[in-house]
């Protein structure tokens, strides 16, 4: 995660850093401030949760936690390949072993040239996505939630700013710059 935006309630205290943010919701916190405060992924709006206890120093010495060693193991060195099950037809692993590479080579082939044709897509489903639970988590209960979340799927950018301009303006913007890549 890069960046991150904080609420408290309905109002932005802070957007940016992990760190920064982390040091503006401190401040509220310790100021004994009583309505909630979210922290939201900027890139997939998913709640973040940090350790508040202790002095801003002890905040920020959790949010980096020291890498751990893992012990070199014999054999080929990691590269990052998980393995996972595949379930298949009979003519499909049949079409597969044949492929040049095998089985492997030829499905991360198609992955990849899957994944290159539907980035348009790819990028409008995450930005409804994100936007979507931005707008759950904060504005469930604000006055054309429902409509504002038809909108959003339908691809109705023109309705969708209808429905949450009576929104708090903080939240407003916030949902109108996650939401930007949906149209």
């Amino acid at each position: 995660m890069t960046t991150c935006t904080a609420f408290e309630g309905s109002r932005l205290i802070a957007t940016g850093p992990v760190a920064h943010v982390a040091l503006k919701v401190k401040e509220v916190l310790d100021r004994g401030e009583q309505a909630p405060v979210l922290i939201f992924d900027d890139h997939s709006s998913r709640l973040v949760e940090l350790d508040f206890r202790g002095t801003p120093q002890d905040v920020l010495a959790r949010l980096d936690p020291p890498p751990e060693e893992a012990p070199r193991r014999p054999g080929r060195p990691r590269l990052g390949v998980v393995a996972r099950e595949v379930t298949l037809l009979p003519r499909h692993w049949e079409w597969l072993s044949s492929q040049p590479g095998g089985a492997s080579v030829a499905i991360r082939k198609l992955v990849e040239q899957a994944s290159r044709a539907n980035q348009s897509q790819d990028r409008i489903r995450i930005a409804r996505e994100s936007a979507y639970r931005f707008m759950s988590a904060i504005a469930g209960n604000e006055s054309g939630f429902e409509e504002a979340a038809r909108a959003l799927f339908a691809g109705n950018h023109e309705r969708f700013e209808q429905e949450i301009a009576v929104w708090p303006p903080d939240i407003r913007n916030h949902a109108v710059k996650v939401a930007a890549d949906s149209w």
